[in-house]
């Protein structure tokens, strides 16, 4: 499923690596833990970990879809595919519009069906995401949220450079943030447009969103293309605007994540650059 989820990508030249000949994912019981069940750390380690990520990992996944274990269950659920951003990748309760069983099944809309090229993954276990996916799309137990309000993953990462400009910027949390306090403030996306000491950030109009089906995940989606470029994310740490959780626990951040701009603090929460495609 390398492509597997091409999820949206079509950018994976995967041929079924991780799974046998009738497309079950290989030994399966041994390396992974267990037979394969429908909860997202199963899944995880019989699918996505051995077969997708042989290309779904990095700065340049395809499309900035990560598929490793700290990234792929914010990069999926509620969120927007970007080569039919009308379906979401996983839609929760709704396998048949999730666009991941679309290119796992062969009938998606656009591209080919996944892992490329086949061996495809089986029947039986494509029912098994099914059920995840009609269940819920729940995050496994063991993915607890520790008690403090934390960020848990951002894509894209810190200092990533990015052959294509991305479509969104995720920024995950192990609580549900408080939507009251996410607004137009709340987080920006700036691009450096002067070198130097005295580097100059101009802000990129961009609309944040809690991703749909996952409460757990903002997404930071610019209204044009991004350019060629040196890009930060911040996200406003004082006044009205300042995040928590929503039982009013405030977001714990690394102390020099936070810098002043202007009357106001912020934390720098990732940068990254996009190159012009050669």
């Amino acid at each position: 499923m390398c492509a597997a989820a091409s999820l949206l990508l079509g950018g994976c030249a995967g041929s079924g690596v991780g799974l046998d000949a009738n497309g079950q994912p290989l030994v399966p019981g041994a390396q992974n833990g267990g037979p394969l069940t429908a909860d997202f750390d199963s899944i995880q380690a019989h699918v996505f970990t051995p077969i997708c990520t042989v290309c779904h990992a990095g700065a340049n996944a395809p499309h900035g879809l990560r598929l490793d274990a700290a990234d792929s269950y914010d990069l999926l659920v509620g969120v927007p595919s970007v080569e039919v951003p009308s379906l979401f990748r996983v839609k929760a309760l709704d396998p048949d519009s999730s666009y991941v069983i679309q290119k796992l099944e062969g009938h998606a809309a656009v591209g080919a069906r996944m892992p490329l090229g086949g061996p495809y993954l089986s029947s039986d276990v494509i029912a098994v995401i099914r059920q995840w996916i009609t269940a819920g799309a729940s995050r496994s137990p063991a993915n607890a949220a520790p008690a403090s309000f934390r960020i848990v993953a951002v894509a894209p990462n810190a200092d990533d450079v990015l052959a294509e400009p991305p479509g969104q910027v995720m920024i995950a949390f192990n609580h549900d943030p408080d939507t009251t306090r996410i607004g137009p403030e709340s987080l920006r996306i700036e691009r450096q447009v002067e070198e130097g000491v005295d580097a100059v950030m101009q802000a990129v109009p961009a609309r944040v969103a809690v991703a749909s089906g996952n409460s757990r995940a903002l997404l930071l989606q610019p209204l044009r293309p991004l350019r060629a470029g040196h890009y930060r994310v911040l996200m406003r740490i004082a006044s009205s605007w300042a995040l928590t959780d929503i039982s009013g626990d405030g977001l714990h951040l690394k102390p020099q994540s936070r810098e002043s701009t202007g009357d106001f603090a912020d934390a720098l929460i990732t940068t990254f650059d996009v190159v012009a495609a050669p």
